[in-house]
């Protein structure tokens, strides 16, 4: 077995002791069949409002320009499934899956930090940085690169034996690592049940969204009044939205997830569509205090809420 192999093991190994449900190994390079996706997207102005997205296009697809000398890149995958979904009634206002708990920047990024601390103790001083939703990193081309899926008609990652609710991590090292095989495989096949079923239109073809047109970026990331084209097409969701995901056939695999810190507090779990509209800004740091809901602000859900009562 060579150092590198070694390498790989040990990764492997923390990651699942830390409970990440899959670990995945690609070298650290230009990620070049990327780049004119990348720009046509932008050109396209599919980002919306989101001007970051343009911002960094060099160290979105150049890892060695976040981390010096990096020659590996990690992929990890953390389930959010929850065991009982919100709310009980399907016409009740929704807000998605992985935002019931904790927010899990902060719950992973505690993981990732440990994750470098453990490897370090075991081989010695590596430089290395961790990501979590946090850098321009192309998380799920980098875990399909990695072998842990494939990117879905709705551009998420999909993975065989768990669908598609989770989160994407990175470790971003200079250690050499023996990489894993990609998946070289899409088994979407012809299902387009995700683009069907899209209320927005927003999938506008295989793997490509118009992120303007999201539901999540509706709710979350646009700041201004959401545009009156969306009424009566929003379904009740007032931050995020998994329709795409809920209608995927290869999330029937979906496994509740283990974390406690992503189980809803009980006030939330018995929230009614009315104590969304009379929902005050006392109530709503109360409830959402630790979660990835405050993103918005309090003024951003109020708007939100107060759209899915606007007629078509």
């Amino acid at each position: 077995m060579t150092p590198a192999d070694k390498h790989a093991q040990l990764i492997k190994s923390i990651a699942k002791r830390l409970g990440f449900d899959f670990c995945g190994i690609a070298k650290a390079e230009f990620l070049e069949s990327e780049a004119p996706r990348l720009e046509e997207w932008l050109n396209r102005n599919y980002q919306g409002k989101m001007g970051y997205l343009a911002n960094h296009f060099d160290k979105r697809l150049d890892p060695t320009k976040l981390v010096e000398g990096a020659k590996t890149v990690v992929s990890l995958i953390y389930n959010y499934y929850p065991e009982k979904q919100l709310p009980h009634q399907s016409e009740d206002i929704k807000l998605a899956k992985y935002a019931y708990g904790a927010d899990y920047h902060d719950v992973i990024r505690t993981k990732l930090t440990e994750f470098l601390e453990v490897l370090r103790e075991e081989i010695g001083e590596i430089n290395g940085r961790s990501f979590v939703d946090s850098a321009p990193v192309m998380e799920r081309q980098w875990a399909q690169k990695a072998g842990l899926g494939w990117i879905g008609k709705n551009s998420l990652l999909l993975n065989r034996e768990m669908g598609s609710f989770f989160f994407l991590a990175e470790l971003i090292i200079d250690l050499e690592v023996t990489p894993d095989l990609p998946l070289a495989k899409d088994y979407c096949g012809t299902c387009t049940a995700c683009i069907d079923a899209c209320p927005t239109d927003a999938i506008v073809q295989a793997g490509v969204v118009d992120a303007s047109r999201c539901i999540s970026y509706l709710t979350i990331e646009l700041k201004e009044a959401i545009p009156d084209e969306f009424a009566g097409k929003m379904e009740n969701w007032a931050f995020g939205c998994d329709i795409c995901q809920d209608v995927c056939p290869w999330n029937r695999f979906s496994k509740p997830n283990r974390e406690p810190a992503f189980q809803p507090k009980d006030e939330l779990a018995g929230f009614s569509n009315r104590d969304w509209v009379e929902m005050t800004e006392e109530t709503f740091k109360r409830v959402f205090a630790k979660s990835a809901v405050k993103r918005p602000k309090f003024l951003g859900i109020k708007r939100n809420v107060e759209f899915l009562s606007r007629p078509k």
